[in-house]
């Protein structure tokens, strides 16, 4: 018995003691500079706009997922991300003992335009994906776009650590 009120006492303690620390998720700064309510458009390439897609879906889920904001139309949103894709890169990683490639890196860069009411800001983010495919094959669609899906999801992360850190200097 004594054991476990000195165990609920220790982790009462523990509880406390971190509670206290002033310790904020980035996605708190990050939502402090975008708002709660964030619209976003894409420049659809006419070369590729499968990927144009790809990404604007990605960046939708990381302002639900990561900003925990709500999306909505322009006129009725704080804040407003415009996208723009560069073309996506592929360069080879790792060659096999034949001199075929096994492995590719995909590089997206994305180019994203924050505006809100007072504020226009540009933001310049890079995301990679390296992934391997059979020796003396060529690239699958899926595979490009998987990678150029995973490299965005990068990008936009880095977008996110961006605007989080803006976030924490304001404070």
């Amino acid at each position: 018995m004594q054991k476990n009120s000195l165990s609920l006492k220790i982790f009462i303690i523990l509880l406390l003691i971190l509670s206290a620390c002033g310790y904020k998720p980035s996605a708190k700064y990050a939502r402090s500079v975008m708002g709660e309510k964030i619209s976003t458009s894409i420049y659809i390439s006419q070369t590729d706009p499968e990927n144009s897609v790809i990404v604007k879906d990605a960046v939708d889920r990381a302002i639900i997922e990561i900003f925990h904001a709500s999306l909505t139309d322009r006129k009725h949103s704080d804040a407003h991300l415009s996208l723009r894709i560069s073309n996506p890169s592929y360069s080879a990683l790792q060659y096999d003992s034949n001199g075929y490639i096994i492995s590719y890196r995909a590089r997206i860069t994305l180019y994203i335009t924050r505006e809100s009411k007072d504020l226009k800001k540009n933001y310049t983010t890079t995301g990679t994906y390296d992934f391997s495919v059979d020796p003396n094959a060529v690239l699958t669609d899926q595979q490009r776009f998987d990678a150029i899906k995973f490299s965005s999801i990068k990008a936009i992360s880095a977008f996110v650590a961006q605007v989080s850190a803006e976030g924490s200097q304001e404070k």
